[in-house]
């Protein structure tokens, strides 16, 4: 049995995190399991147990069974901080950390923190607590963790804004607060979790029964793979064997053989199925020296189609493929083990054995999934290497001279000691050329001993039976030392060439860790490449609309020929492998690699011999997949940094432009009042002048659009907060109308909004701006009467604005609701560009739908569309 020992990066990070704050997280699908009345419920019991409790933050949400727990514990006062008039309380992290308790409660991980403080998310302000040795419980719900935000949001239609990085929860006790969908939608009914205006609408939305069965699903499975994340990690840091199948692991082992990639694909199903990670491993063992270029080409295949697949890829020295196997599959903690099975001669399995009989027995604990070949296993052997016939003549040269050397010294020694003589050209022979030729040394040393020192001397005659017996030895211990001299020459070559690799591959990702741009990183790869490949290397990627060579090495400028062309314009459009050698454009001189990452192809590798052989040896296939690997991770690193700048650039516009609007919108409110009371002060003097009328109905149009540029403002930077309550559309549409008197008088509009609509979830501070925007649009643009038109759908309410202008401008309605899209006539009618992008920004707070289309008559026509409880929905 193999001695294990502690891994040394477990034992690394357990020593990191033995001074640090351990994480607790309460998970749950969706709001309202009970995750925050299991955190106090936790907190409780630790502190009736002596622990050092306090609470930073808690959101009880009204609930008065929630309020209990809160009030046995004491409470850390909350920092309350201005934010634009308005008064908000956060987690006062610097009292935290001052108390020192041994315990603190956070709820709401994923929670942005108000603008000023101290970090901009919760979570770091946890992850300072935790550095300061505090433990801390948390909650969280699943859609919040940043790598499922993109398969939640396909699922719900919702895009949650508000994400917590998965490497906080990897490091996290994960548990699982569970409650069935049928019971979480019965507590929403029963407004156990919103009020009831906002528990109607959850219901048609969000809190599907099929949206919360996703939902719990995901959560188990990240719980799931935490768990079995520190189990590894605490097996590896105690040398603890065994598999320990807290979450499945899946092993696919890659052969020489026909098929090898039906077992790939086979092994892809099965993770795929298990939601599993996975590996492909190809064991070099003695044997593998003596493969074809056609075998060693089927093994480069397999691997590559295992990492094209999502696989991670090793390449194993050892023994047999047996112990390999196993040695890895310990190392790796398997579960689950893919490999393929040929219909393999008799005389084969006498000499080697069969690996699956063995695996199978030894497989305590790991489940084997035996593909079978679709054909026999051809049985071919490589030609003779430097041994050939060279080596041969060689090895004769060496029992000739050792017999030489035998003569000399035979009357010093005597007869009885020179068999031993002729180990050394077995030996000498077996290292340099190979077994077969140390073989063949032994049988020739054999016969010389015996013609040249036993009697009757001379001949192959052997008079004494002694000598028989000592010759027999000879030769036995000869083909022996031949073998076993053989495979250590054969297992230094391999692990020479895996140490070379690794050492190519380290040197590599050191020489793209320097670089910082695409043209120093592109001729670092094709430097790097061609040293390790010892071929012609090119980089290729877009520039101006098509493909261009950002670097080569050794330089080279000549243009490629259309088939080349071609096959490098497949690599980048496809992300597929082409050219020479390959399944696609063979006749190219050239082999193009796609580098592609999960941002799509970034660029392509050409590689190509000047001796016109094969671009990629076979023998080189595992280190090419490596280093292009690293070459795509390096120039997703690029792109993503230019992502970055660019982010920031525009971060720092908005805030500029924000800053900018801000001041205008507030600086000219004293200029205004003054100018409206210089009118009034004229109005009162000259009551008979005709350009009153006209001043202030311009002075209220430049207060509307004072009042949307800083309303804008607001959105934009997160000040806006809706409170969403039932609310009476019929008597938010008369305040807008009033307010906008001005411009709509009473014989302009035409109010269609029965009084017995239902009550409408909505805010409505943000509602009675929607609807000033909506009208003041429609009087500016429109022409004639506005009407204003409400209805009830199945599971809808919809208010409607309608004027008889124009109607709409071509090219669609989207452009219409971007902030600063004028329309046709907005210089004659004064139009900002600013209320339809205000509109629809406020509406979708609300989670209200505004919609642009042509009125029947003409005109356009702007719905805003309110979900309520469908008509025919009958309790569940």
């Amino acid at each position: 049995m193999t001695d294990r020992r502690p891994s040394p990066e477990a034992l690394l990070r357990a020593a990191a995190a033995e001074h640090r704050g351990t994480l607790k997280i309460f998970l749950g699908a969706a709001p309202g399991v009970g995750k925050t009345f299991e955190m106090l419920r936790e907190g409780a019991e630790r502190k009736a147990n002596g622990v050092d409790v306090v609470i930073g933050l808690v959101e009880t949400h009204g609930r008065a069974e929630t309020e209990a727990l809160v009030a046995p514990l004491e409470m850390v006062p909350r920092r309350v901080s201005d934010h634009h008039g308005h008064h908000l309380e956060e987690m006062n992290l610097d009292a935290v950390l001052a108390r020192a308790p041994a315990l603190v409660l956070v709820d709401e991980l994923a929670h942005t923190n108000v603008e000023g403080s101290r970090h901009a998310k919760r979570w770091q302000d946890v992850e300072e607590l935790l550095a300061a040795g505090i433990d801390v419980l948390t909650t969280l719900n699943v859609q919040h963790v940043e790598s499922l935000n993109d398969v939640v949001a396909s699922f719900t239609r919702v895009r949650v804004r508000e994400t917590v990085p998965d490497h906080v929860l990897d490091g996290a006790e994960i548990e699982v607060v569970d409650l069935p969908p049928d019971e979480l939608i019965e507590r929403l009914k029963a407004g156990k979790v919103y009020v009831p205006a906002e528990a109607t609408r959850a219901l048609g939305h969000f809190f599907s029964k099929e949206n919360l069965s996703a939902l719990r699903e995901m959560a188990l499975r990240r719980a799931a793979q935490n768990v079995d994340r520190s189990l590894v990690a605490h097996l590896d840091a105690h040398a603890v064997a065994g598999t320990y199948a807290g979450g499945e692991r899946v092993l696919v082992a890659v052969s020489e053989l026909p098929g090898s990639d039906a077992v790939v694909r086979a092994a892809k199903r099965l993770a795929d199925a298990l939601h599993a990670p996975w590996q492909a491993v190809h064991i070099e063992t003695p044997r593998s020296a003596g493969f074809t270029p056609e075998q060693k080409r089927r093994v480069a295949d397999a691997l590559r189609l295992a990492a094209s697949l999502g696989a991670t890829i090793a390449s194993v020295p050892a023994e047999t493929v047996v112990e390999g196997l196993f040695t890895h599959i310990a190392g790796a903690r398997t579960t689950q083990l893919v490999l393929g099975r040929s219909r393999r001669s008799w005389w084969f399995e006498l000499r080697h054995g069969s690996v699956v009989d063995a695996l199978v027995r030894r497989s305590e604990g790991l489940a084997v999934h035996v593909i079978p070949a679709a054909t026999a296993a051809p049985e071919t052997r490589a030609p003779l290497s430097l041994g050939g016939w060279r080596g041969h003549t060689l090895s004769a040269g060496l029992v000739a001279l050792t017999t030489l050397i035998a003569v000399a010294v035979q009357p010093w020694l005597g007869t009885g000691a020179i068999d031993l003589l002729y180990l050394l050209p077995v030996i000498l022979a077996s290292v340099r050329f190979g077994h077969r030729q140390g073989i063949a040394a032994g049988l020739l040393s054999g016969l010389a001993y015996n013609f040249f020192f036993l009697k009757p001397l001379y001949t192959f005659t052997i008079a004494d039976p002694r000598s028989v017996l000592t010759l027999a030895v000879l030769l036995s211990l000869a083909v022996f030392v031949a073998g076993l001299a053989g495979r250590l020459r054969i297992r230094a070559s391999i692990g020479a060439r895996s140490a070379a690799e690794n050492a190519a591959v380290a040197a590599f990702g050191q020489a793209l860790a320097r670089c910082s741009d695409w043209q120093t990183t592109g001729e670092t790869v094709s430097a790097e490449l061609s040293r390790a490949l010892d071929a012609s290397v090119l980089v290729l990627a877009e520039r101006g609309g098509s493909l261009a060579r950002v670097a080569s090495c050794p330089p080279d400028n000549s243009p490629f020929n259309p088939v080349d062309a071609a096959a490098a314009e497949w690599a980048w459009s496809r992300g597929e492998v082409s050219g020479r050698d390959t399944g696609t454009l063979t006749a190219a001189d050239w082999q193009f690699h796609p580098l592609a990452t999960t941002l799509g192809t970034l660029a392509v590798v050409a590689i190509a011999r000047p001796d016109g052989g094969s671009p990629v040896p076979a023998t080189r296939a595992t280190l090419l997949s490596t280093l292009l690997g690293q070459a795509a991770l390096a120039h997703e690193r690029l792109l993503l940094e230019d992502q970055l700048r660019d982010i920031r650039v525009l971060e720092e516009r908005d805030r500029l432009r924000s800053a900018l609007l801000s001041s205008i919108g507030h600086d000219l409110r004293t200029p205004l009042t003054a100018v409206a009371g210089a009118i009034d002060a004229v109005a009162v003097r000259h009551p008979e002048e005709a350009a009153i009328p006209l001043a202030r109905a311009e002075l209220a149009r430049l207060r509307r659009f004072l009042s949307n540029l800083v309303e804008m403002v607001r959105f934009d930077t997160g000040a806006v907060s809706p409170e969403i309550e039932p609310t009476d559309l019929t008597d938010a549409v008369a305040a807008a109308v009033h307010d906008v008197r001005d411009l709509l008088p009473d014989e302009r509009v035409r109010f269609r909004v029965p009084p017995d609509l239902p009550l409408v979830p909505a805010d409505a501070r943000l509602l009675h701006h929607v609807l000033l925007n909506l009208l003041t649009n429609a009087a500016v643009h429109g022409a004639g009467v506005v009407t204003i038109t409400g209805e009830r759908t199945r599971d809808a309410v919809r208010l409607s604005v309608a004027d008889e202008g124009p109607g709409l401008p071509p090219g669609g309605t989207d452009a219409l609701f971007e902030a600063f899209a004028r329309g046709t006539g907005s210089d004659e009618t004064g139009g900002s560009g600013l209320g339809l992008a205000i509109a629809r920004s406020f509406a979708g707070a609300m989670d209200v739908t505004v919609v642009a289309r042509e009125g029947e008559a003409g005109g356009a026509v702007f719905t805003l569309e309110f979900v309520v409880t469908p008509l025919d929905r009958t309790p569940a």
